[in-house]
């Protein structure tokens, strides 16, 4: 590892950030032990769409100049991204799962891995989800040291240092937790949030505001909505055999936490 070009206080972030709580969590999950078969002539789907109402606060304009490399990664001014309303009025970056109903039921876990890029001095993406042990990859594509700081309460917490591009960690969540917050100690504007869930029923809004909860067995569920400044949404519905029912949150920019 050459790490001449980096700076004395950045050594000392890397140094702290490596002896952290590197250790993956090695605490095993409750795991349900019927294990669900999904019949595809039932299976039901529920698409969800998040809708935003009033007006969304200004974006505020990022400063980079901590950090020369950041910097140079772009050719316009940067701006947060904790709000982002799409033009029909759909806001994005909202984690849609099903939080009750599956009880006492259990999902392969998949063998896909999910990245967490750092790029641009980013994450990417924002909000993103995974299932209990699935490998999670994080990856520096930034000419610059990073700091991954996942601040867990279920799961073990972890704090990392990459300081090479290119530079690739893996690790994996034992537990169910709603939502895992990630930071780096050295850019303190990045932020991304990861769900963690026993079961594959989860997406995110990007641009349309949408996801669609598919192949869901017929049954009671809540389903909830998470977005990072509003909180929490949830409505429970009933889902018969083969149907597909449409619903839709609100979040209101007065409810700002």
């Amino acid at each position: 590892m050459n790490i001449k070009y980096i700076t004395p206080i950045l050594i000392v972030a890397f140094l702290f950030a490596a002896c952290g709580n590197g250790e993956e969590d090695r605490r095993p999950d409750r795991r349900p032990a019927e294990a669900v078969e999904i019949d595809p002539a039932t299976a039901a789907t529920a698409v969800t769409t998040v809708n935003f109402e009033g007006t969304p606060p200004e974006p505020t304009r990022v400063n980079m100049a901590a950090d020369r490399s950041c910097l140079e990664l772009h050719d316009e001014p940067v701006y947060s991204r904790e709000v982002m309303v799409n033009d029909d009025g759909t806001l994005a970056n909202v984690f849609i799962y099903v939080k009750e109903g599956l009880e006492g039921q259990s999902f392969p876990t998949p063998e896909e891995t999910v990245l967490l890029d750092q790029d641009g001095c980013w994450y990417k993406p924002r909000v993103f989800g995974l299932q209990v042990g699935q490998t999670l990859v994080i990856r520096n594509s930034d000419p610059t040291l990073h700091n991954v700081h996942a601040v867990a309460r279920a799961n073990r917490e972890f704090n990392i240092g990459q300081p090479v591009r290119g530079m690739e960690t893996t690790r994996t969540f034992n537990q169910s937790e709603v939502m895992i917050p990630f930071k780096c100690d050295v850019h303190p504007w990045m932020s991304a949030y990861a769900g963690v869930l026993p079961h594959p029923y989860f997406g995110v809004t990007k641009e349309e505001g949408k996801v669609s909860l598919d192949n869901l067995p017929p049954g009671e569920y809540v389903i909830a909505a998470w977005h990072e400044k509003y909180g929490e949404l949830t409505q429970r519905v009933t889902l018969g055999e083969s149907e597909t029912l449409e619903l839709a949150f609100t979040f209101r920019a007065d409810q700002a936490s």
